[in-house]
């Protein structure tokens, strides 16, 4: 696999091909990535995967003409061939008056924050095979499972490099490891699946695959048995399993190309209060080994940790260059990029704020609700903010967790959930985008 410093040159030469062939301006994105996986089912080995790769994105600018290409084959020849077909493709293409590069006023100067993303991934298959073994032992040692879909394991390495006609070339290596279980209890037409796993950019920040197997087994152990129940309004408490979700649905409403398409159902609300004063939504890109962590986005613009929602107000939309343009604004530094097209838009390492209540405090006033802690389906509009998803957790009775439900559907409008949202304080950063536990009152339950 290339160094950072190979990387870079190989994005900086294309970049210069593209400009000494006629292209106004280009930038290219240069990503490799090493990776090997382990899986176990029944305590025997199933199958073992290596993979690598290494591609080349190339866009190219002629007058608001773009064109985007990318390639696998990196030999001289082939990437003159290449850089010849983008710019006869942005000839021939729609005018944009929003398209170009991020302004050469704004790039990343200096050295980029250092943020230990990279252990680089040199783990043994036996290794691996470990892992999942112990993952999946534990998991089938909890009383009450019964069959197992198998333990994995794997490790990755990749190296991202961007360069920009403006002057900006810039790359960084980072690693993922990671460690699941899958397993079923209960028989026949009763039997229940739930899973575990966890994922980290050090291996030595992996929870151990013992702790994950029998989390795995103890979730699918409490799922037996699941009752329907009637249908009514009620608070929704969301497990920190899937409170996340719920920041996703943001993302998606603050994105600029939402608001320059007028498609988000928060397009009047920059500004306002959208969530009630204690809640507040942070992103931080510079996350020490954090799992969506960056040193620069993906036009090379500077990132810094910021609040998107302040005291429960929205503080900002996430801008590329395009969409800023669009809206008359500056670029945020949330640009995201593949080899391949435009850069879209995303966070970095993004969560709620712990609130002030422990969860068992946020649900021993409920008289009759539910504690989520799967989502089925994808019925979320944008453009209205009407939710409504399939759901499966537990019913709450008399302020008690009590016995499993499942073929239900939660559904309310967005603005309505944002609103009434009281976060708890088990704020724990586990995954890329993480939340606390969550309570809505007053959301519609389908049941029987």
């Amino acid at each position: 696999m290339l160094t950072e410093s190979q990387a870079c040159e190989r994005v900086h030469d294309i970049v210069g091909r593209a400009r000494a062939a006629g292209a106004d301006a280009a930038d290219a994105v240069f990503a490799a990535d090493r990776s090997l996986s382990v899986s176990v089912r029944m305590s025997a080995l199933e199958d073992v995967e290596r993979s690598e790769s290494e591609e080349l994105g190339l866009r190219v600018f002629v007058g608001r003409r773009s064109a985007s290409v990318s390639t696998s084959d990196l030999g001289s020849q082939s990437l003159d061939t290449l850089v010849e077909r983008a710019i006869a493709m942005a000839r021939e293409a729609p005018e944009d008056q929003w398209a170009g590069l991020a302004p050469e006023a704004r790039l990343l100067h200096g050295r980029p924050p250092l943020l230990d993303l990279d252990d680089g991934a040199e783990v043994e298959p036996q290794a691996l095979k470990e892992r999942a073994l112990a993952a999946e032992d534990a998991a089938r040692a909890v009383e009450g499972v019964t069959n197992s879909e198998g333990g994995s394991a794997g490790a990755t390495r990749s190296v991202m490099a961007l360069a920009t006609s403006h002057g900006f070339a810039g790359g960084y290596a980072q690693s993922s490891h990671g460690v699941s279980a899958s397993v079923l209890a209960g028989t026949g037409g009763g039997m229940e699946r739930d899973h575990a796993h966890h994922s980290a950019r050090h291996a030595s920040m992996l929870e151990s695959a013992e702790a994950i197997g029998r989390r795995a087994g103890e979730r699918a152990v409490a799922r037996l048995d699941p009752q329907k129940i009637a249908s009514g309004a009620m608070p929704v408490v969301f497990d920190r399993r899937v409170s996340a979700s719920l920041l996703g649905h943001l993302i998606g409403a603050i994105t600029g190309s939402a608001i320059t398409r007028k498609t988000s159902f928060l397009l009047d609300s920059m500004g306002k209060q959208i969530f009630a004063k204690g809640v507040t939504v942070c992103d931080d890109p510079h996350r020490p080994r954090g799992l969506r962590s960056r040193p620069f986005d993906g036009e090379g613009l500077p990132v810094q940790p910021l609040k998107l929602i302040d005291a429960g107000v929205l503080e900002t939309w996430l801008l590329d260059s395009a969409s800023a343009r669009q809206l008359g604004l500056e670029p945020t530094g949330h640009a995201a990029r593949g080899v391949g097209g435009a850069p879209g838009v995303s966070p970095g390492n993004l969560f709620m704020q712990a609130g002030s209540i422990p969860p068992e405090t946020l649900i021993e006033d409920i008289e009759r609700g539910v504690l989520v802690t799967e989502l089925i389906g994808q019925g979320v509009n944008g453009v209205t903010g009407d939710y409504s998803r399939g759901a499966a957790g537990f019913l709450i009775e008399k302020g008690e967790i009590t016995r499993p439900v499942s073929e239900i559907t939660i559904a309310g409008n967005l603005r309505d959930m944002f609103a009434a949202l009281v976060p708890a304080n088990d704020l724990e950063f586990r995954y890329g985008v993480n939340a606390p536990t969550l309570r809505i009152d007053g959301m519609t339950i389908a049941g029987a």
